[in-house]
């Protein structure tokens, strides 16, 4: 079995390693510009015509306090939604815009971030996405914990964090990514921990209720090259959480500052989140995107497209695997890896032929 799963391996690399050639960017196209250029007329065609309606975003945008704060989190979040509404290839009909500051761009789904409206968002979501659809929510604001209840400050009445997995639990999909910017988010890690769930929060406890900057660095992440840790084009969820975590962390040496925020992941539903990718955490984050593919990968190719998916589907099962190895005997656990590996390494294959 050890021999015949080496096998698998060593097939799965030789495809994985000829689909990258494959797949990297031509000279002139997003991925190989530095980042301070602007896009090309293709970049941004692909951007605008490329639309995947399998996925969702939230995107909440709490009170500020004061102008200051105001400011900055309207500015964010308006960054990260040009953002998913651009390159990251969501339609403007499924993102959902809540903000406590409203300016005068008019966007499709935009509310008050009242509990009323984001209960709305997340009710029409429920409505519209369908199993393996992916759901991305993103909260940017204040937050605060009493000992017992953590809460994300929201116009008028606020939202806990069990309140928020009561939502998140509801959704016909369980292919979700909560990502809590908010002081005192770490609370949120426990409760909204579950299988497919990749939870991050800018903070590791409820007592670092300071505000935070994660938030900037982590939206930043799916526009720098830097971010892109492994080239492939691409920025998964935990190549924006390490890139947001280093930057963060060099911002408070940068200021003189002590560090008042140490941002968690958690991925594999045990309900305890790392600062890294250990204790379990991390394999699922590497191979989640919001962006629904590579560049060089868009194509209006049917079969192509549904060979993509299936890969995505199998790299899924192999992470979900993963987590469930402790549980299985050695021989079951390689049996089912083998057969995902070899099924994984046989759809490269038809990848990089269709590619040729």
């Amino acid at each position: 079995m050890k021999i015949l799963s080496l096998t698998a391996l060593a097939l799965l690399f030789a495809c994985s390693q000829g689909a990258q050639q494959q797949q990297a960017a031509p000279a002139g196209t997003v991925a190989s510009k530095p980042v301070a250029e602007p896009e090309s007329r293709a970049a941004v065609s692909y951007s605008q015509e490329y639309i995947d309606p399998k996925k969702f975003a939230i995107i909440i945008g709490g009170i500020g306090g004061d102008e200051e704060f105001a400011k900055k989190f309207a500015s964010w979040t308006a960054e990260l939604y040009s953002l998913l509404c651009g390159k990251l290839h969501f339609s403007e009909d499924n993102v959902f815009y809540l903000t406590a500051t409203p300016d005068s761009i008019a966007r499709k789904r935009m509310a008050r971030s009242t509990a009323e409206e984001v209960k709305k968002a997340f009710e029409a979501v429920k409505a519209a996405a369908n199993a393996g659809d992916l759901v991305f929510v993103f909260m940017v604001g204040h937050g605060s914990f009493d000992g017992e209840r953590a809460n994300f400050n929201l116009i008028g009445r606020d939202l806990s964090a069990k309140d928020y997995a009561a939502l998140i639990n509801s959704l016909p999909t369980s292919n979700v990514v909560f990502v809590n910017t908010s002081s005192a988010s770490g609370e949120f890690i426990k409760p909204l921990s579950g299988k497919g769930h990749i939870v991050i929060t800018a903070t590791r406890s409820g007592n670092e209720q300071n505000s935070t900057i994660f938030a900037q660095f982590f939206i930043e992440a799916f526009k720098e090259q830097a971010a892109d840790f492994d080239k492939n084009e691409r920025v998964s969820m935990l190549e924006a959480f390490n890139y947001a975590s280093r930057r963060t962390a060099d911002w408070y040496k940068e200021q003189g500052r002590l560090a008042t925020e140490h941002a968690l992941i958690d991925d594999n539903g045990d309900g305890a989140g790392h600062q890294e990718a250990t204790g379990g955490d991390g394999s699922l984050a590497r191979i989640i995107y919001l962006d629904s593919r590579a560049a060089s990968e868009i194509t209006a190719d049917a079969e192509m497209q549904k060979l993509l998916r299936e890969r995505q589907r199998l790299e899924l099962a192999v992470e979900e695997l993963k987590t469930r190895k402790e549980q299985m005997s050695a021989d079951a656990y390689e049996k089912e890896l083998e057969k995902l590996l070899l099924d994984l390494a046989e759809v490269n294959q038809k990848i990089k032929a269709r590619q040729k």
